[in-house]
């Protein structure tokens, strides 16, 4: 492929250090000193030990040496990273970023200029108005033919073992030990309006929602948002070095240093080893400063109240959003409870991963923040945070469901969950028929994630004239399949509700609201 000549604009050539404007979304070769962002060039990964097409999202100078902060094509970002210039291969063409398409700001103007009244006096049409702008619908009866695909949640199912169809677990079979990080509470993607009124942003999707959940790690539609960079190099926690896997808003001047060191048990955080050192000397925090609820031969958990352990709880936001793409709330606590996981050893107890819930949530979401820690996942932690979430819904005597959207790992690992729940509850049934709504009291699941969950697997089938639930071979082998690999690693990890000590808390309006 020849590039654009560069002669086309004799009086004024090219400047050294850039490439033509005219080759903007073209490939040609290129210097160190032309790179920009927005580049597309074949980079070194180490991981695969050959060259991957990846692009250039920011460029820095450290230490009088240029590094680059590389996207690998069709990777996931969170393995996003910075790389030095000996790892840029030069030898091979670059693709530059196409220009910006000029926006259309007359369109509104043309819009709105229709809804003026006409000017010979005729009376205008009434405008359509959206159903989500009426408010509630009352719906209407159904006929007699009613369409076969609407499934109620009293309708009565009929459990049966296969012949009807074979379902299509195949993205589900995951280990048990599948990380969690999941994020939601600041999260969200809806745009605001002046009123306070969320709106999904224009172009929204679900499709493409989900796509990009595969593909990206991340559901965020903000440009600006996408573009930030991760700012800190190394995390060491206690006898574990970290590579966080996106940007945190810590204080600029940890973002220059090479390690950032993060006591575990305040989760107070120093730049240099001195000043990590002398704080190790003071601190006499041996575990989460909260109520510890539940204790078994492996595990701990702690509540604890935003409100009254504001720095803590702001320490382990800012520690989080290190492995959460889109978390932004990190400051107001107040209205937020952290159900922490930790271990015990001879030295304290270690955290492991949290769950934070709203104390007063309007859509009764049991889990607004969850996430495992990257030095502890793929132990099964993450499958007990999520049982442990269910537990304390259960004992508060409502149904629950992780407020939505779901990160790529936390949908993973919520599905493989709900599955593992459905299935167990159905292997062990010996009352006869099913409802969807005696299924939703006894995992305290919501009847929306229940009914998800079998359709996602195709476990619901429309059989003689009823809904039933089809255990396909395919689910009881993956299901074999899983106890096998449990029983070689040791067993399964589970939680023992009679060791759950604990009472739904009450706050007054005051103690869950804004610290505003």
């Amino acid at each position: 492929m020849t590039s654009a000549p560069s002669h086309t604009a004799p009086s004024t050539p090219a400047a050294p250090s850039a490439p033509p404007e005219n080759v903007s979304g073209e490939k040609s070769m290129a210097t160190l000193s032309q790179l920009r962002m927005g580049v597309k060039l074949f980079v070194f990964h180490n991981n695969s030990g050959e060259h991957r097409l990846a692009e250039i999202l920011s460029i820095d100078i450290r230490k009088d040496s240029p590094r680059y902060y590389v996207h690998y094509n069709e990777f996931n970002k969170r393995l996003d990273e910075w790389v030095t210039a000996d790892k840029l291969d030069l030898s091979r063409e670059v693709e530059w970023p196409r220009p910006d398409k000029p926006t259309k700001k007359t369109e509104k103007k043309g819009k709105a200029s229709k809804a003026e009244p006409a000017k010979d006096g005729r009376p205008q049409k009434r405008p359509k108005v959206s159903r989500e702008s009426v408010g509630p619908v009352t719906p209407k009866a159904p006929g007699p033919r009613q369409r076969r695909g609407t499934i109620g949640t009293d309708d009565g199912l009929v459990i049966q073992s296969e012949d009807i169809g074979e379902g299509s677990p195949e993205d589900m079979d995951i280990d048990d030990d599948e990380a969690v990080a999941e994020e939601t509470p600041a999260g969200r993607t809806k745009t605001a309006k002046a009123d306070g009124e969320f709106r999904q942003p224009e172009g929204f999707s679900k499709e493409n929602e989900i796509e990009k959940l595969r593909t990206s790690g991340s559901m965020t539609q903000s440009a600006h948002e996408i573009s930030r960079v991760r700012n800190l190099s190394r995390i060491q926690m206690g006898k574990f070095e970290l590579e966080p896997w996106y940007f945190s808003p810590y204080p600029v001047e940890y973002t220059q240093a090479d390690m950032v060191y993060i006591c575990e048990f305040c989760l107070s955080y120093f730049d240099s080893p001195r000043r990590f050192e002398r704080h190790r000397g003071k601190c006499n925090l041996m575990h989460p400063p909260g109520n510890e609820i539940y204790r078994d031969q492996n595990v701990s958990f702690f509540e604890i109240d935003g409100r009254r352990q504001r720095t803590w709880c702001r320490n382990l936001c800012l520690l989080s959003k290190c492995f959460l793409d889109h978390k932004t709330l990190y400051y107001d606590v107040d209205p937020f409870l952290f159900y922490c996981m930790a271990v015990r050893d001879e030295s304290g107890y270690h955290l492991i991963g949290y769950f934070s819930k709203e104390k007063e949530s309007a859509e009764n979401y049991n889990v607004a923040c969850i996430l495992t820690l990257p030095q502890y996942q793929r132990h099964g932690y993450g499958k007990l945070l999520i049982a442990f979430s269910y537990e304390l819904t259960k004992r508060e005597a409502k149904l629950g469901s992780p407020e939505k959207p779901l990160s790529d790992l936390g949908l993973l690992s919520y599905r493989a969950y709900w599955q593992d729940t459905i299935v167990d509850i159905l292997l062990d049934w010996k009352g006869g028929d099913l409802t969807i709504d005696e299924l939703s009291n006894c995992s305290a699941m919501t009847t929306q994630d229940i009914i998800h969950t079998l359709q996602n697997l195709n476990m619901l089938k429309y059989y003689k004239g009823q809904h039933v639930i089809v255990l396909t071979d395919a689910i009881l082998a993956q299901k074999e399949r899983q106890r096998e690999r449990q029983r070689a690693k040791g067993g399964f990890r589970t939680l023992n509700p009679e060791n759950l000590i604990w009472k739904p808390p009450v706050f007054s309006a005051a103690s869950r609201t804004w610290n505003w």
